[in-house]
């Protein structure tokens, strides 16, 4: 994956608020321990299967061990579970700032099937900043490291923080 880009824009905050949480998300150098709890307690990534195991500011890497429940009917990995794996990836990079982020869109590409045993990885980046909006790069890989889907994706950076942080 390339290395993350330094977050971009330089709009003037609107509130003193608005000016804590932007010098917040620009300086973080490390996601804290209650955004790990907030983004920990997903209870979609849960139902996948999904943990997530590295987390810094606008990075994510997630994974989940596959099993029957995961097989389309052809025998395969549904398209859906690498899409949403992906997708709790993204999730987990773009609100590791501390500040409520949303997809705007994301598309995939997928490259191969994966083994429909073991583990599948989601790892995601933050390529780019401009102003709210960040646009993030997704791979997903199989247990034996072969790229079975590539993403791409947009963010809406709110702002404001997790639901379970400063009072919210």
């Amino acid at each position: 994956m390339v290395g993350l880009a330094q977050p971009s824009g330089s709009r003037k905050p609107k509130t003193h608020m608005d000016a804590v949480f932007k010098e917040r998300e620009l300086t973080a150098e490390k996601v804290t321990p209650e955004v790990e709890e907030v983004i920990g307690s997903d209870s979609y990534a849960r139902y996948l299967g999904a943990r997530v195991v590295e987390m810094r500011p606008g990075y994510a890497r997630v994974s989940m061990e596959l099993g029957p429940q995961h097989l389309n009917f052809m025998g395969m990995v549904h398209g859906g579970v690498i899409f949403g794996l992906a997708d709790v990836a993204f999730g987990a990079a773009a609100n590791s700032f501390g500040l409520k982020a949303m997809a705007l869109s994301v598309g995939i590409d997928f490259l191969a099937a994966p083994r429909v045993r073991g583990t599948l990885t989601a790892e995601v980046e933050q390529v780019t900043r401009a102003g709210k909006m960040g646009y993030y790069r997704m791979q997903v890989t199989d247990a034996s490291g072969v790229v079975v889907a590539q993403c791409r994706g947009w963010a809406y950076h709110t702002g404001r923080p997790l639901a379970g942080q400063d009072g919210e």
